[in-house]
This record gives structure tokens, C-alpha cells and sequence, in this order.
């Protein structure tokens, strides 16, 4: 019976677009959400709910939201009659404007608005930066797609050079990887990358994969190794890798690894990945 009136006494704060609410009752619908809000008429209005992991998702009028779960307080609204699908780092979003800035799609990717910068993917042409208060239009064909990453002014570490097909598939596999751009020239480096046990006289080396103009419709060619490694049996180079090259300052062991074979819209940095390691593990 005490828990019982203590439940009832109990009140649920929410907030809806950054104010503060308070509801009695732990369920609630979408129309009480908005009403609460003073938006009318509700139905010109869209209501969404942002998730722990700071995707936003869409309630209708009549659905029922369990304000007992922590992490689902937040609901942001838009005056609109229709929501806009896109993609943003991988994660699929739903917005209720026909537009969206780069501030905004930073605050939804939880990045420093500061020090990142987010790029529009596109299937032909570079993909393109969108400044913070550039508004890009939701309405075109397809499912936009947006990835963000630190964004610098000089050269060196810190440029974005992959894809975003790339850059998912080094996430989604736990890879280290830094993307690097000097002068024309765009690379990426697998950070720290574990070596076949015994094979050489080091366990771990980072590997750059130095990126051609055209990729990802023209292959990477050779693999680059700091430190220099050699064979642990004989504690000589590897065939063919015993040449160096100069990159970001520093001497890179060139391993001289070639491709005749590349798939364009097929093949990305995981063809590179397979490659690299099938070439160390028959080094001789």
C-alpha cells in the first residue's frame, strides 16, 4: 500500500527542446508530450525522442512512452508534416526539418563542434566539408549520408582520406588507424599491428598504405613497415623488402607487393587489410 502512494506521489521530469516538464503519470503519448509543451494543433507538429545512443526516434501522437526507463527524457519537436531520413556515421537519424546544418550534425554525432568537421559523402567528386551553419537539403533522392572526423587546417595526421565504406569497416574490426594527407599525397596507417608470432624480430609494427588519386577505383599498390622488421630466423629483410621510403618525416620499410587485381565498387581498404596480411604471413 506505501509503495503503492509513493509511486503516485512520484513525478517524471522531461525536458522538450531543452526545457524543462513534468509529468505525474510515467506513461504518456506523443500528443500529451506536445500538449504539455502548449505546441497546437499537435498534429502539425513532429515529436521525437533522443536515444542513449543519440539517434533520435519518432512518436506518433498515440504511441505510449514509458518515462520509468532512464536515458529516454529527451524529446526534441519540429513543425513539420514529415520527417527526413539520413545517415550519419554509420547510425540512421530522423530529422523533421527539410534541412540540417553542420552544428547540428555535429551535436548529433557527439563531437566537438571545435575541432570536428563533418563531410557529405558523394558518389562522384571529393565528398564535401559542410561548415557549422551551412544548411544541407534533406529533400533529394536517396538517403544522405554524412561522416564526421577531426578536422584540421595543415597537413599531416588528422586529414580524412577513406571513405566512409573504409572507415566503418576499420571500426567495426577494433583497427587502429590514423589518415594522413602531405602534400598531395593521401595515406592511412594501421596503428600497432600485430606481427605473425615468431616470424619477425618485432611483434607489432604500424603499416601505411599509401592511397592512389583515384581510390577507391584504382588499388593501393605496395604496404609500408615502421620499424623496419626482418625475419627472425635468418635476421635478414624479407624478399623484396628491403628498400625505403620516405613519408611524414620518416624512412618506411618498403615491402614491394603489387596488384593486378581490383574490383572497383567491390574492393576497399578490407581487400588491402587481407592482402597485407596474407604477404606477412608468407614472408621469406
Amino acid at each position: 500500500m506505501t509503495d503503492n502512494i509513493a509511486e503516485r506521489r512520484r513525478t517524471f521530469d522531461i525536458k522538450i527542446d531543452g526545457n524543462p516538464f513534468t509529468f505525474e503519470d510515467p506513461i504518456v503519448t506523443g500528443a500529451q508530450v506536445l500538449q504539455k509543451a502548449k505546441l497546437f494543433p499537435t498534429d502539425e507538429h513532429l515529436l521525437f525522442q533522443e536515444l542513449e545512443d543519440g539517434q533520435l526516434e519518432e512518436i506518433r501522437p498515440d504511441e505510449s512512452v514509458d518515462l520509468h526507463r532512464e536515458g529516454r527524457e529527451q524529446f526534441i519537436t519540429f513543425k513539420s508534416d514529415r520527417s527526413f531520413r539520413f545517415v550519419l556515421d554509420g547510425r540512421k537519424f530522423e530529422w523533421g526539418l527539410p534541412f540540417i546544418t553542420g552544428l547540428q550534425l555535429k551535436r548529433l554525432a557527439g563531437v566537438d563542434p571545435n575541432s570536428y568537421g563533418v563531410w557529405l559523402s558523394q558518389r562522384v567528386g571529393d565528398d564535401k566539408l559542410i561548415s557549422n551553419k551551412e544548411k544541407v537539403d534533406l529533400q533529394g533522392d536517396g538517403t544522405e549520408r554524412f561522416f564526421t572526423g577531426i578536422d584540421t587546417t595543415t597537413e599531416g595526421a588528422g586529414a580524412v582520406v577513406l571513405p566512409p565504406e573504409d572507415r566503418d569497416y576499420l571500426r567495426e574490426q577494433d583497427i587502429q588507424y590514423e589518415e594522413v594527407a602531405e602534400g598531395t599525397t593521401k595515406a592511412v596507417v594501421l596503428k600497432g599491428w600485430s606481427l605473425p608470432p615468431a616470424r619477425f624480430d618485432a611483434g607489432a609494427a604500424d603499416i601505411l598504405i599509401l592511397l592512389p588519386p583515384a581510390y577507391p577505383d584504382c588499388a593501393p599498390d605496395m604496404f609500408y613497415l615502421m620499424p623496419w622488421v626482418r625475419l627472425a630466423a635468418s635476421q635478414r629483410y624479407p624478399m623484396a623488402a628491403d628498400q625505403p621510403h620516405a613519408f611524414a618525416g620518416k624512412s618506411w620499410q618498403r615491402w614491394s607487393r603489387h596488384n593486378n587485381a581490383w574490383r572497383p565498387g567491390v574492393d576497399g581498404i578490407w581487400t588491402m587489410v587481407r592482402r597485407i596480411e596474407r604477404a606477412l604471413e608468407m614472408a621469406a
